[in-house]
């Protein structure tokens, strides 16, 4: 991970001095801008554009950018840009929309041009002005826009063209006001990274310290603030985020902390034990094991629909983490744990639909399957960070390589690759054993590391096959294998086909149920990675 503000910050604290907030007004692009800030060594939250002129101030970023967006500005009903917001004296970057907003709001012309601008486009540099300075004068950059500035507002320099923006970037040095109509964010603009650097560094005056270490040391000091000496609960569940979650609760309040794994039958072969193993022989921590798996095969018993599969394995699993609670109070005396640690990522939250205006593509079991009674307290250090920003924690905090780099598993485990169908014992074993052969031969081919994620699916199908000379009508084994960098996005792995058929042939031979392999080439968008 690249250098990584002094004050990484979990959700719903103040923000840290080195930071830059991103301001979502629709844009496809908006999260990545925030990715790529990160990636230069400054923390960036995205927020929805309404955000209040007053709470952007109270935070005291370093400074704003203002995404891309669908809208056109002078649309009835197109998001508006405060104007309060340009004297706060605050850098700001308006990307694409963004660049519009600012010039349409300041006095400039912008208009729908006769023929859209989408994909590569050359950018001719007039005058290099601050963002653009020591770059070439012709270069490439990706457009995705109908409308387009035609004049720059008054006092603004125009920078740069394209073949279809007669202003492409436009800046105001002494106001500390910039614009560009193309997106700095995305590979296909090669020179993008340095001119969001140039921004971060020239212009808000970033020192670009935000590392793994500076979020361990900023995490430790605010869950010591937040849970003070209260008793704390962590469900565990031996991936990296709740693992790396822990280690960082555990450094903050020691043996205040007790973490409770929860063997809901629905985790991947022998992980129950590598967990437990891992957790009290390695690192100490205090650790409580329940065997609750008919628990949730009685909640899951008749259910096929994954949103009430989500819900109902979350809001198990937080029955189970209170009567634990309960019973170390009744153990150690007084109140007991008042406080619950997650491991939910930015991603998470995401997805499940936080923010403003956001749209819930699924609820994860720790955003959107809590339920409305919770006991406790949240504390989530990992919320404002990507899976490898995590991943650089847990290295940090010495959690071992094989934990570190365990592939994203989803909370409720392999109930929601049972897709279209109840969660039966015998369809968990099933699919745990193909999920067994799978990350096997995958391990064997060198090819782990290299994957996001790799995983069976087991849908509500049967087929006719033919074995030993018989008619066959067995079960359906889907393999995904996805690349990603951060799971926002995905591409499906382009795995040896030699490889493949080793697989296929393994689950059908081992496994009597099955009958028929087939492999998921979907990237993400449109699909996401799990199917539900």
């Amino acid at each position: 991970m690249t250098p990584v503000p002094a004050a990484a910050r979990a959700g719903g604290v103040a923000a840290a001095s080195e930071e830059i907030v991103v301001l979502d007004y629709g844009g496809q692009y908006s999260q990545l801008i925030a990715r790529r800030v990160r990636d230069c060594g400054v923390f960036s939250e995205l927020l929805p554009h309404g955000v209040s002129t007053d709470e952007l101030a109270a935070r005291g970023p370093r400074g704003i950018i203002l995404s891309g967006g669908p809208a056109s500005v002078y649309a009835e009903g197109a998001p508006r840009l405060d104007r309060r917001l340009l004297e706060l004296g605050i850098p700001v970057l308006g990307i694409c929309y963004g660049m519009q907003l600012l010039v349409h709001a300041l006095g400039g012309r912008v208009e729908q041009a006769e023929v859209g601008e989408f994909g590569r486009s050359e950018l001719h540099v007039r005058e290099p002005g601050t963002l653009l300075a020591g770059l070439p004068l012709e270069q490439t950059c990706w457009m995705s826009h109908r409308d387009t500035v035609f004049e720059a507002p008054p006092g603004f320099s125009a920078l740069a063209s394209s073949s279809a923006s007669p202003v492409a970037a436009v800046e105001d040095q002494a106001r500390g006001i910039y614009g560009i109509q193309f997106h700095p964010e995305v590979v296909h603009t090669p020179y993008g990274p340095e001119i969001l650097r140039r921004f971060l560094t020239e212009v808000c005056g970033c020192e670009r310290t935000w590392c793994a270490a500076s979020i361990v040391q900023e995490q430790t000091r605010r869950i010591r603030a937040q849970v003070g000496d209260g008793r704390v609960i962590c469900g565990l569940s031996g991936g990296v985020d709740s693992s790396v979650a822990a280690l960082l609760v555990h450094r903050a309040v020691g043996d205040q902390l007790t973490c409770v794994f929860v063997d809901h039958g629905l985790m991947r072969k022998d992980e129950g034990e590598q967990v437990v193993s891992a957790f009290q022989d390695t690192f100490k921590v205090p650790l409580v094991a329940v065997d609750a798996e008919q628990r949730f095969l009685e909640k899951l018993r008749g259910v096929t629909d994954p949103e009430a599969k989500r819900k109902a394995i979350g809001g198990e699993f937080i029955r189970v983490f209170e009567e634990e609670a309960g019973r170390l109070a009744a153990v150690q005396g007084g109140a007991g744990a008042r406080y619950l640690v997650q491991g939910t990522l930015y991603s998470d939250v995401i997805e499940s639909g936080g923010g403003t205006g956001a749209a819930t593509i699924k609820s994860h079991h720790n955003v959107g399957g809590l339920p409305d009674d919770l006991r406790f307290e949240l504390v989530e250090p990992l919320r404002a960070l990507f899976k490898d920003e995590v991943r650089a924690v847990g290295l940090e905090l010495g959690l071992p390589e094989r934990l570190v780099w365990r592939q994203p598993f989803p909370g409720p485990g392999l109930a929601i690759r049972i897709v279209g169908g109840e969660a039966t014992k015998q369809r968990l074993n099933l699919l745990r054993e193909a999920d067994h052969i799978l990350q096997d031969e995958i391990r064997r081919a060198g090819l782990y590391r290299e994957l996001w994620q790799s995983f069976c699916v087991l849908p509500d199908v049967r087929t006719v096959g033919v074995q030993g000379d018989e008619r066959t009508y067995g079960y359906v084994i889907v393999v995904r294998a996805v690349t990603s960098d951060d799971a926002m996005t995905a591409d499906w792995a382009r795995l040896p086909y030699d490889l493949l058929e080793t697989i296929a042939s393994r689950m059908i031979n081992e496994l009597r149920e099955v009958n028929r392999v087939v492999l998921d080439i979907t990237s993400k968008p449109p699909g996401t990675i799990e199917w539900e």
